[in-house]
């Protein structure tokens, strides 16, 4: 029995010095049910919140392990339109034309405690359904896409 606890804290105590080896990315949502164009059912808008943050998590995964994310979500119109076919399930078109995807976000860049980078975002991709998209059968491929565009280009940025 000894022998088995003495392994779990040891796995423990490895899980934890490691953990301080990753950025930290905090992912926040302002008044989602207010948003321009999100998925109008409680729990649908609650999973499209957790899917966008698990995603900018992976990619604060790239930042250097002393660094800091800070990211708020002010609005969000998502690829395509609804159309509530059925009282219970709304179907999303995408037309191509006019319903690109935006998202409007804040965000602070910490290292150490010194700012590197912050401002406010209004991510759109009017070129959507043209351009190579890693995520296109994904849920959310577009706006993922248009996240990754944007964290390659503004904050992995070396100087």
């Amino acid at each position: 029995m000894q022998r088995h606890l003495r392994r779990a804290l040891i796995t423990l105590a490895g899980m934890t010095a490691s953990a301080g080896a990753w950025a930290a990315v905090t992912v926040t949502y302002i008044d989602s049910e207010k948003m321009t164009d999100v998925p109008r059912f409680a729990t649908e808008r609650s999973a499209m919140e957790i899917e966008f943050r698990e995603h900018l998590e992976q990619l604060g995964a790239k930042l250097p392990p002393e660094q800091n994310l800070a990211i708020e979500i002010l609005d969000i119109d998502l690829a395509g339109d609804v159309f509530p076919k059925v009282a219970i399930r709304d179907v999303r078109v995408m037309k191509g034309m006019a319903d690109w995807p935006r998202i409007k976000l804040r965000y602070r860049l910490e290292q150490n405690g010194q700012l590197l980078r912050s401002g406010e975002q209004e991510l759109a991709d009017p070129n959507y359904q043209m351009s190579i998209n890693s995520y296109r059968n994904e849920m959310y491929g577009y706006e993922k896409q248009m996240l990754d565009d944007w964290f390659k280009k503004d904050l992995l940025v070396t100087k």
